[in-house]
């Protein structure tokens, strides 16, 4: 029993020296509902939800190649200025605007020549950003 909490106290304390080693990177913040989308290729992505910490969730990952969130106060113009984005075209739905766009993120995929590592999806009941683009649906 001691040696399971001397275990647990040294897990604990890497988790620790790892957050202090690796900062947060996350693509997105002040947002809910936060997933990694995982996998070599949009053929195989995988949705993570982040439960608690995204952060720490990001840090179990080995596979990321994406990120979303989802927001209920959302202005475009801020948004985009502080990932230095760029609409490079829009896609209008009966339930939706996307907004496809280049930005200052790490995540990319290529869509009739242009490179894209930012989707903006505008719903009336919210918005949901992803890089490169979002997965699964919204």
């Amino acid at each position: 029993m001691k040696l399971v909490g001397i275990a647990t106290l040294f897990l604990g304390a890497a988790v620790l020296c790892a957050l202090a080693l690796f900062p947060s990177r996350l693509c997105f913040s002040g947002g809910g509902n936060y997933t990694f989308y995982c996998g070599s290729s949009s053929a195989d992505c995988r949705e993570v939800h982040a439960s608690v910490n995204a952060e720490v969730e990001r840090l179990l990952l080995s596979d990321i190649c994406g990120e979303s969130a989802e927001y209920d106060d959302f202005n475009l113009p801020e948004f985009l200025e502080k990932v230095d984005g760029k609409i490079l075209f829009t896609e209008e739905l009966s339930d939706s605007v996307n907004y496809y766009c280049s930005a200052d993120l790490p995540y990319s995929v290529n869509i009739d020549g242009a490179t894209v590592n930012l989707h903006v999806c505008v719903r009336e009941n919210g918005v949901k950003v992803a890089s490169p683009i979002i997965f699964g649906g919204y």
